[in-house]
């Protein structure tokens, strides 16, 4: 079992900057560990993944915008947020892909709000 503890969320103001957080339990046999959000009244999408190789995936809708990184020695992943926009308002979800013994495992954290509003 894996817990996934997000923290960083708040209102900040269009064109402002967060910086999300997530602490994993572990780190063991983690593939990918990533973020996604939803927003009010839409489905939970993708927004940044980074794998256990240091590939990234970037939503197309937030590159150039969002930056993921990860500290190993902290089992934390980042997620930091510039330039953002009202549409950005969303609970954002701290995700883990686990592979042991041949199977593969999601999990997911609780959730932070991001308000994006003037």
């Amino acid at each position: 079992q894996v817990q996934l503890v997000e923290s960083g969320g708040g209102l900040v103001q269009p064109g402002g900057s967060l910086r999300l957080s997530c602490v994993a339990s572990s780190i063991s046999s983690i593939n990918v560990l990533g973020w996604y959000r939803q927003a009010p009244g839409k489905e939970r999408v993708l927004v940044a993944t980074i794998t256990s190789g240091s590939y990234y995936n970037y939503a197309d809708s937030v590159k150039g915008r969002f930056t993921i990184s990860r500290d190993v020695a902290k089992n934390t992943v980042y997620l930091k947020m510039d330039s953002l926009k009202s549409e950005y308002t969303a609970v954002y979800y701290c995700y883990a892909l686990r592979t042991k013994w041949g199977r593969k495992s999601d999990y997911w954290g609780q959730g932070t709000q991001v308000t994006v509003s003037s």
